[in-house]
């Protein structure tokens, strides 16, 4: 049996209740051949775990826009990054029938298949409600109230919305808690950072008294920015975060002679060079959007 083991073939215990030299040869080779099979069940359930991984990881990747449609009026590039097979930050860009364009991100607490669920149920509900509803605040809020029933409690998912009316040419923003928002004005040659206000998505069944649809004055070529908590709150190499400041910074750099595509660009440029090698530790997530 020993040399059935040795050479890959299949092989029995072996039962003996001799006490010498054979019989602790036995016992141990009795209990090698039980911590493989513990592994090779370990082997067998990751591999399954892995193809199903995989599997959400393609669907999401069908989920994440990879080619914007053109809405008049402005112009958009973004992206997200997963810290492991799926993620939990979310964004989308929606052309509803009613006149309005709807661009937003979202960013689920924690990350992997939890996260990676509630992102694609706030993905459906954001789709289904904006073709219904004619406002962010109705998107938001009604969002919430279907997704509240349908999660556990420590779970939510901070939102940001933007909504662009075409025949008013103006942007709006809805707040659900979400990290702040950039908006460089190209006259000034300045970046204001904006609280978002509002609840996280799941943490309370009724946020109409919460939450609230803002406009955002804004002139040819200005910029506004979303992102996720996982640039701001990245390290580099000696512990230290990135920041708001230093994003701040670099759309005030970069935005005058940038279309959304190099801003894009030039803020990834300087957060990758910052983190250098350090391990990613959470999804992220960045959109720019100029007034044309």
């Amino acid at each position: 049996e020993i040399k059935a083991l040795i050479t890959g073939k299949p092989f029995k215990k072996i039962f003996t209740n001799r006490i010498d030299e054979v019989g602790v040869l036995a016992h141990f080779f009795n209990d090698v051949t039980r911590n493989i099979e513990r592994i090779s069940v370990d082997i067998a359930e990751g591999k399954r775990m892995s193809k199903e991984l995989s599997v959400g990881a393609e669907i999401q990747k069908r989920i994440i826009p990879k080619e914007f449609t053109p809405i008049p009026g402005i112009k958009f590039f973004g992206n997200t990054r997963p810290a492991s097979e799926v993620s939990g930050d979310s964004f989308d860009v929606i052309q509803a029938e009613n006149g309005n364009s709807y661009i937003y991100t979202g960013d689920v607490t924690g990350h992997g298949v939890p996260a990676a669920l509630i992102m694609m149920i706030v993905n459906t509900l954001m789709r289904t409600f904006s073709e219904i509803y004619a406002n962010g605040y109705d998107v938001i809020v009604n969002t919430n109230r279907i997704l509240k029933q349908r999660i556990e409690p420590r779970r939510f998912m901070t939102c940001v919305l933007l909504r662009w009316n075409v025949n008013e040419q103006k942007l709006y923003y809805t707040g659900a808690g979400h990290e702040h928002i950039l908006i460089y004005h190209k006259r000034e040659g300045a970046c204001e950072v904006k609280q978002t206000g509002g609840i996280a998505l799941g943490m309370v069944a009724d946020i109409t008294k919460i939450v609230k649809e803002e406009a955002i004055p804004l002139e040819k070529g200005d910029f506004v920015v979303l992102y996720s908590d996982g640039i701001t709150e990245a390290r580099n190499m000696e512990g230290q975060m990135f920041g708001i400041t230093r994003l701040k910074q670099a759309v005030e750099q970069y935005a005058s002679t940038s279309t959304p595509e190099e801003l894009f660009a030039n803020i990834s440029k300087d957060f990758g060079l910052y983190v250098g090698e350090q391990f990613q530790e959470d999804d992220i997530t960045l959109i720019a959007v100029q007034m044309a």
